[in-house]
């Protein structure tokens, strides 16, 4: 009955397509947004200590510098070296510091930051630095919170 008229199947030369299909590009990137996501929170290392509050200025540092940091039973942990999650003894405290301080890449030397648990004693505090003054460090910072003074006319 009819024939086709024009470009059907067998008929003319087909075009070629220049488009980019981006779909599985999209897909790819929502999977590693979702595993960045996931795995964000992970990333964070450390020991709960509740630093105590004071009106200082923030210290501006290059690079990440070594943290002591004393919770309110005395257990020291530095964020770096082998074990970041377990209590360090005393000797490995001044081993591990001296070995950075010795690598210091800065002429100044070392800059150690001490994050002492408000409510721990004075003196654990007090021995973490004697520990860091042995092992050869010669710039030691306290780490605190900020208090949060109200606003001028508030109260």
């Amino acid at each position: 009955m009819g024939a086709s008229v024009g470009g059907g199947r067998g008929g003319g030369k087909r075009r070629m397509n220049a488009e980019i299909n981006v779909v599985p590009y999209i897909d790819v990137m929502l999977v590693l947004l979702i595993i960045f996501m996931v795995t964000a929170p992970l990333l964070t290392q450390g020991v709960d200590v509740e630093l105590p509050q004071t009106e200082a200025a923030p210290l501006v540092i290059d690079d990440e510098p070594l943290t002591l940091s004393v919770n309110r039973n005395g257990e020291m942990y530095l964020n770096r070296g082998e074990k970041i999650d377990a209590p360090l003894t005393d000797e490995e405290v001044v081993r591990i510091a001296g070995a950075i301080a010795r690598n210091a890449k800065s002429d100044k030397g070392q800059m150690v930051l001490v994050e002492g648990d408000g409510q721990a004693d004075y003196k654990y505090v007090a021995k973490a630095m004697t520990l860091l003054q042995t092992a050869g460090i010669k710039k030691i910072g306290f780490v605190t919170d900020p208090v949060d003074i109200p606003a001028k006319g508030t109260k």
